[in-house]
C-alpha cells in the first residue's frame, strides 16, 4: 500500500523524461543540461545586446524575435519539468522552480509592461545548475554549510538591522535639526538617506553638512560606520565556524520534488520523504 509520503507511480515516458531533465548522471541528462546552459547564456547575451541603443536600433526586431524564441523554448521546458516530476507544486515553489518561472515571465509581461523583458536577465541564475553537471559536489557541500550558517544567524542579523535602522532615523532627525535646508537636508527622510550613505561608508557626497554641529555629528557617524560594518560579518563568521560538515552528497534528484543534495546512502528524500 502506498503511503502518503511516497510519490505516485510514474508512467514510462515520465520516468524517461525525468532522467533526461533532472538527472546529470546519465549521458542524456548531462547533454540536456549542457545544451540548456548554452541556451541560457545565449538568451542572457540577447537581453544584454538589446539594452545597447545602437544595436537595438539596428537589429531590434531580430533580437525581439530571438528573445521570444528562447522564451517559447524555456516555457516548453518548464511545462515538461512539471509534467515529469511526482509533485509539481513542490517543484514549482522550490528555488530552481521559482527561477525557472521567473525566466519566462518577463517576456510575457512585456506585452503589458514596457521594458519588463529586460528582467529576463534573471535567467543567468539557472546557470547554477553547472555545479550539478560538472560534478562539483564539494561546492554544493560548501554552499550547504553557508546556507546553514546564514539561517542560524538570521535572527541576530535581523536584530542588528533593526538597531541600525533605529540609529539612522535618530541621526537623520538630529541632522535635520542642526543643518540648514540649503545644505540639502530638506526633510527627515532626506537626512535619513544621508545617514545611511554615511554610516555604510559609501559617501556619495551629494549632501554634506556645513555647520559645526553637523560636521561633528557626521564624524561620529563615520566612525560608527567602520565598527557597524564588522558586526554582521562577525556574526556569520562565528556561525560558519560552528557549522558541521554534511555527509557526502550526490547529484541524484528526487523523482517527487526534484530536490538534490542527498547522501550517497540515502533511500528516501530528506525533503519530502519520497523513495529515491
Amino acid at each position: 500500500m502506498t503511503t502518503a509520503i511516497e510519490r505516485k507511480p510514474q508512467r514510462p515516458w515520465q520516468k524517461t523524461l525525468f532522467e533526461i531533465i533532472f538527472e546529470a548522471d546519465t549521458p542524456a541528462g548531462k547533454w540536456f543540461d549542457i545544451v540548456l546552459i548554452v541556451v541560457i547564456l545565449l538568451s542572457v547575451l540577447t537581453v544584454m545586446l538589446d539594452s545597447v541603443a545602437g544595436i537595438r536600433n539596428e537589429h531590434g526586431p531580430l533580437l525581439y524575435a530571438i528573445e521570444w524564441g528562447f522564451t517559447v523554448v524555456f516555457t516548453i521546458e518548464y511545462v515538461l519539468r512539471l509534467l515529469c516530476v511526482g509533485r509539481p507544486i513542490r517543484y514549482a515553489v522550490s528555488f530552481f522552480g521559482i527561477v525557472d518561472l521567473l525566466a519566462i515571465l518577463p517576456t510575457y509581461l512585456s506585452l503589458f509592461i514596457f521594458g519588463s523583458r529586460y528582467l529576463a536577465i534573471v535567467r543567468v541564475l539557472r546557470v547554477l545548475r553547472i555545479f550539478r553537471v560538472l560534478k562539483l559536489g564539494h561546492h554544493t557541500k560548501e554552499a550547504s554549510v553557508l546556507k546553514r550558517a546564514l539561517y542560524a544567524s538570521h535572527r541576530k542579523i535581523l536584530v542588528f538591522l533593526f538597531a541600525v535602522l533605529t540609529l539612522v532615523i535618530v541621526i537623520g532627525a538630529l541632522m535635520y535639526i542642526v543643518e540648514d535646508p540649503a545644505a540639502g537636508f530638506t526633510s527627515i527622510p532626506r537626512s535619513v538617506y544621508w545617514a545611511i550613505v554615511t554610516l555604510t561608508t559609501v559617501g556619495y557626497g551629494d549632501i554634506s553638512p556645513q555647520t559645526g554641529p553637523g560636521q561633528f555629528l557626521a564624524a561620529i557617524v563615520m566612525i560608527l560606520g567602520y565598527s557597524i560594518i564588522a558586526v554582521p560579518t562577525g556574526i556569520v563568521t562565528v556561525e560558519l565556524s560552528q557549522a558541521s560538515r554534511p555527509a557526502k552528497t550526490n547529484t541524484q534528484a528526487c523523482p517527487s520534488c526534484s530536490a538534490e543534495g542527498h547522501d550517497n546512502d540515502a533511500v528516501h528524500c530528506k525533503y519530502c520523504g519520497a523513495r529515491l
